[in-house]
């Protein structure tokens, strides 16, 4: 992992923001030769679709056609 002072990372923010998004490999950010920070790509979290994720099932069967039975409740007949 490469290493820079905080001088250094102050003089060269933006430099050193695309150098870890495009390697991808963090940056070791030291004060008086100790490590203090690193600096390390970002990882995106995974959308989640709606409120309910997780905790909403669809059966294997949600598309398949309705029976008469149903279908004639459905549409307003008994």
């Amino acid at each position: 992992m490469r290493t820079t002072t905080s001088t250094e990372a102050k003089a060269r923010l933006n430099a050193l923001l695309a150098e870890v998004a495009e390697t991808g490999e963090p940056i070791t950010i030291t004060s008086h030769g100790k490590p203090v920070a690193v600096l390390s790509p970002a990882v995106p979290i995974p959308r989640r679709f709606g409120q309910m994720a997780g905790r909403l099932t669809i059966p294997a069967d949600f598309d398949t056609p309705l029976d008469d039975a149903d279908l004639a409740r459905w549409e307003g007949g008994e």
